[in-house]
């Protein structure tokens, strides 16, 4: 254990709280709220850091090796958050709680928003939550991924409104309303619906393994609850109940992208830059270009993840960071980040924000990302081949 450095992260979780709470204006005007946003950020970084719970890798191996236990795990995060999001959707008037699932539209911009974004997560090395509970871990190569996911975020900004929102009408090809399963068959009824499919990927993927491996492999167990390991499947019930008190708290999916861009467009106008002039940066959120970042509930989780995996990382004495960066790594962060941030603002968001936030709403916009954000994942492994950034894939050993 790493005392100092625990000390560091509980303090400074608790200091976002405090914060977060102060910039909402206390009790009366909602502070009690972000500031339970700032420690279930703190739970999601533990989480994400204790069972290395990424999306990343877990796709890349899919599609190098034929190996399915991450994907798996996620569809068990997204049966668990799912069970629990549309009962609070559909029974909202029986709870009171007003609910703000995101239905979004489906089209080319945000196809190629979430292709990009694929490529981009294999060459930078981590997805929206991998690269901050990496980043909270010590990952000097990520802390360089963040910065141009923040950069490619806000460059974005720069060009929705005037070209990417029109990509429709340019290209003739119409956008797909969006559409919400919650509303088409109830909340019982659509998550029946939801959860043939993802029973479907899950049972696909272990038929792609037995027949590559004979057998499917056998996953970490988890141990100390503290200090870790923990198994995939602990992380993904961990997570799902982080994105059901995502909308406990903020009666909104859990999002992390958005964020990066408002980070991004804060820095630039410090610098100098008339961002509050760009269309994209008018009406409520203009609001937020002026507000401070602990008033924004996107930033406060996302500060969060970053202080709890700190302090799993240090239960656990691995906090060691490496300042040394070759250069292909360098430069693979760098177009890794750029390609991310820019393609999230596309695709209305990332692994977290687009498809855990749209399937957890209901929205087909949450399997359309998949489909789009995997294809791009299967293009960015293959350029990780190329440019020799993993081993070689070890040799199958299939039963005769």
């Amino acid at each position: 254990m790493q005392r100092n450095v625990l000390a560091l992260s509980v303090a400074g979780l608790a200091g976002l709280a405090l914060a977060a709470f102060a910039a909402r204006g206390g009790w009366q005007g909602g502070g009690g709220a972000y500031a339970a946003g700032a420690l279930l950020g703190g739970a999601a970084g533990f989480a994400l850091y204790h069972a290395s719970f990424g999306f990343t890798a877990a796709w890349r191996r899919m599609v190098r090796e034929r190996r399915g236990a991450g994907l798996r795990a996620q569809m068990l995060l997204l049966a668990i958050a799912c069970a629990g999001t549309f009962l609070l959707i559909g029974y909202e008037d029986a709870t009171g709680i007003d609910m703000r699932p995101v239905i979004m539209p489906m089209g080319v911009a945000s196809a190629f928003g979430a292709v990009l974004f694929g490529i981009g997560m294999q060459l930078g090395g981590g997805c929206a939550s991998g690269t901050l509970f990496t980043v909270g871990g010590g990952s000097t190569r990520m802390t360089v991924v963040l910065a141009f996911f923040i950069a490619g975020s806000v460059w974005a900004t720069a060009h929705i409104p005037g070209f990417w929102a029109q990509l429709d009408r340019i290209t003739g090809i119409p956008n797909i309303p969006g559409t919400s399963l919650i509303a088409l068959f109830g909340p019982l009824g659509g998550l029946a619906a939801l959860l043939l499919v993802l029973g479907a990927i899950w049972v696909i993927s272990a038929a792609i393994e037995r027949h590559a491996h004979g057998t499917l492999e056998t996953t970490r167990p988890s141990g100390s609850l503290l200090r870790g390991p923990w198994s995939m499947e602990a992380g993904a019930v961990a997570l799902a109940l982080v994105s059901i008190g995502c909308f406990l708290v903020f009666q909104q999916p859990w999002g992390i992208t958005s964020g990066f861009a408002l980070w991004g467009a804060k820095i630039l106008e410090a610098a100098g830059g008339d961002v509050a002039a760009w269309p994209y940066w008018q009406g409520w959120r203009a609001d937020q270009l002026r507000a401070s970042v602990l008033a924004d509930a996107v930033s406060v989780m996302n500060f969060g993840i970053v202080l709890g995996a700190l302090a799993a990382s240090a239960l656990a004495g691995r906090f060691a960071p490496v300042w040394r960066l070759s250069a292909r790594e360098l430069l693979t962060a760098v177009i890794g980040g750029l390609l991310m941030g820019y393609g999230a603002r596309l695709a209305y968001g990332c692994n977290i924000g687009a498809y855990l936030g749209g399937l957890v709403s209901g929205s087909m916009h949450g399997f359309w990302w998949l489909v789009w954000g995997f294809a791009g994942s299967a293009i960015g492994t293959r350029l990780r081949a190329a440019l020799a950034m993993d081993p070689p894939v070890p040799a199958r050993s299939v039963p005769a």
